[in-house]
């Protein structure tokens, strides 16, 4: 089976698609709502022939809002709807995820975050049950925060896993190598104390990685935390290069003015470099993982990698089950209009 490619949340590629009811509390909104734009979502991924998606961390809204009791009861009001879209979604083979929020953190000191942070799982592994899906569909989270002790965020980590998550969860989650705190080494580690599936994110590898591990068994050793007959998958994405154009105050007149300053190489590019992409794959001609493109651009990255690949580097695009000839005949990417507001939106 071909390699998949996949993006995150937003569709950038056609106006007027939303990714979850983002409507404030007041006018009551609903796993309901949510599902019904996610069709809408499916539709275009269709079109696309786009086979993989991270869903919303937000799609049933203030489901584990502390002070909002009414909204604590949508997975199962949405029971029906939330099998029909998981019929949709296995109909079309489609793989889906949820990436939690960064305000899920399992390695807190304080035992109440780290319990909503369980709760926000719960929600979300009780939708991907209830939606039939395979062991592929997963949580990606990070470790947390290092509160000035990495080893100690380590062992509260895995107190959590062995005392807190529910086999729902556990049987859902995958952690991920990030690139201010938790390295591959340390997520490495605590797959070695837990069993946790890992996902290898390289942009995250490159900016933090100071026991100097090698990429390529690093990248398999990931690979392998992943039980046969469940396809891994990985975070790709590029380095934003260009200035920042910041907002600040001058400090002489107090008034602000626009500034631009260097890049930081944690941030995320609009597109994907395709050549770094194509020398990736080449380098790594054995490996089998689906990849979820972390480009600012979300789907309009992922169809511009596909072109790129079809025109720079056949053999590559095979690997992901791309026709040449049809990715080559579709208009050039750089001649579609994007929506600024929507771009920004992205993040």
């Amino acid at each position: 089976m071909s390699l998949r490619l996949g993006f995150p949340v937003l569709v950038l590629g056609e106006k007027g698609i939303k990714s979850n009811d983002t409507r404030r509390w007041q006018s009551n909104p609903h796993l309901k709502v949510s599902l019904e734009y996610l069709h809408r979502v499916f539709d275009y991924l269709e079109k696309h022939k786009i086979s993989m998606y991270r869903m919303s961390s937000d799609l049933a809204p203030y489901a584990t809002h502390p002070d909002m009791p009414q909204f604590h009861n949508q997975v199962k009001e949405s029971q029906t709807e939330l099998e029909a879209i998981g019929k949709r979604a296995r109909d079309l083979d489609l793989r889906l995820s949820f990436h939690p929020s960064q305000f899920v953190i399992l390695n807190s000191p304080d035992p109440e975050l780290c319990k909503k942070g369980v709760w926000d799982l719960v929600v979300q592994a009780e939708m991907l049950d209830t939606m039939g899906l395979g062991p592929e569909a997963v949580l990606v989270i990070h470790v947390g925060g290092s509160y000035g002790d990495n080893r100690s965020g380590i062992d509260r980590w895995c107190a959590t896993w062995d005392n807190l998550l529910p086999e729902p969860v556990k049987r859902r989650l995958v952690l991920e190598n990030d690139d201010i705190r938790y390295s591959a080494a340390d997520v490495l580690a605590i797959h070695e104390r837990t069993g946790v599936r890992l996902i290898f994110d390289v942009q995250h590898f490159w900016c933090l990685n100071p026991q100097c591990l090698p990429l390529q068994s690093t990248l398999r050793a990931f690979l392998k935390t992943w039980p046969e007959g469940v396809r891994p998958k990985m975070h790709y994405s590029s380095p934003r290069t260009e200035l920042r154009e910041v907002k600040r105050k001058n400090r002489k007149t107090g008034k602000k003015e626009l500034v631009l300053l260097q890049p930081v190489w944690t941030g995320h590019a609009d597109f994907v470099q395709p050549f770094e992409f194509i020398s990736f794959f080449r380098d790594n001609p054995d490996i089998e993982t689906d990849v979820m493109l972390e480009a600012k651009a979300k789907d309009l990255a992922l169809l511009r990698l596909r072109q790129d690949l079809a025109r720079y580097a056949s053999d590559v695009a095979k690997r992901f089950g791309l026709s040449i000839a049809e990715e080559l005949s579709e208009p050039p990417l750089e001649e579609i209009a994007v929506d600024a507001e929507q771009l920004e939106a992205a993040g």
